[in-house]
């Protein structure tokens, strides 16, 4: 992948205002700068404090540029003042480490490493980019042949994440175990297990049970006289272990909340990206779930204690949905 060039990113296509020449200038040999000492920047949501010497640590790099070359004023803020980036948020706790110290350092069980090269080309961080390309082929290369079901090569993620180990020559022991094309379609035609699927040692599917959790709340007038009035589902939970989680959500799940969690360890902070209950249904559905139990509490507030009308009746609930897969 190539590289972003100079000026990729930069609030204003990375030149300097004829005004703040002078400032940027002194900025870049080391001297006085506008910024201060200790910054608040906002990626994608997520907020970092560090020190001003910390982002502009690796000459020539977007961050560099933007915190050396320009002026304050030239940079995008939020709402609260706050520098803001328009970039994976929470990936860029691991570009910031390596800022700190120059040192690349992931935890043991890390599936984002495409992605964090990703980050470093765009924050034109080389070194970085290219330990991580390293760090990738090691593992391909150590790792056994898969291939997806539709036939494309997986040589970058485990087969844990929607990839099978390589079949045999036809009439292998692999082609005895191998499911039918009628058990791995839906009923709209798609593969039943999308957006991935796992298997055990046996050639069966991992068993296990998945939590989903939402809360919701309604509004019901004097009497019942008047219309509800509901709200939206606000955030969808989930529950169950790390490896079922990501097999049956992927790339709609929020990991942002445990984000180092081993695929073989429990969770209960992931939630999913979309509001829609049935959507998460659905998903359960085709990776052969079934739904073995749910449960739901409800509590009563009238409205002026939660700053409505005198007549009204806030209803809170939670409901929890149980999954298993046999």
């Amino acid at each position: 992948m190539a590289l972003a060039d100079s000026a990729r990113g930069l609030p204003n296509g990375g030149g300097v205002s004829p005004a703040a020449g002078s400032g940027a200038a002194a900025a870049a040999t080391g001297g006085w700068s506008a910024f201060p000492e200790i910054v608040e920047l906002n990626v994608g949501g997520q907020v970092y404090v560090t020190r001003r010497c910390t982002v502009v640590s690796v000459r020539d790099s977007l961050l560099w540029r933007m915190f050396s070359q320009q002026q304050p004023s030239e940079l995008p803020r939020d709402s609260k003042g706050r520098f803001f980036l328009d970039r994976d948020g929470f990936l860029f706790r691991y570009i910031l480490d390596y800022l700190r110290d120059l040192q690349l350092v992931l935890p043991e069980h890390f599936p984002e490493r495409s992605r964090l090269q990703r980050e470093a080309e765009y924050f034109q961080l080389p070194d970085l980019a290219r330990r991580l390309a390293q760090a990738r082929a090691t593992t391909a290369a150590a790792r056994p042949a898969v291939l997806h079901r539709d036939g494309s090569l997986c040589a970058d993620e485990p087969p844990l994440l929607g990839c099978l180990e390589a079949e045999p020559a036809e009439g292998g022991a692999a082609a005895a175990s191998a499911p039918s094309p009628t058990a791995s379609r839906s009923p709209s035609g798609g593969p039943l297990l999308t957006p991935s699927q796992s298997l055990d040692g046996a050639g069966g599917r991992r068993s296990g049970y998945i939590t989903i959790g939402y809360r919701g709340s309604y509004t019901i007038g004097r009497e019942a006289q008047a219309d509800a009035k509901f709200r939206r589902v606000a955030r969808i939970t989930v529950c169950g272990k790390t490896a079922l989680a990501k097999e049956v959500f992927g790339e709609t799940l929020n990991e942002s909340r445990d984000p180092d969690r081993p695929p073989e360890r429990y969770t209960a902070r992931y939630y999913l990206k979309f509001n829609f209950l049935e959507q998460a249904f659905d998903r359960l559905s085709e990776a052969g779930f079934r739904m073995a139990a749910c449960s739901s509490t409800g509590t009563c507030a009238f409205g002026p204690e939660q700053g409505g009308p005198a007549d009204d009746k806030i209803w809170t609930s939670y409901t929890e949905y149980v999954f298993c897969r046999d």
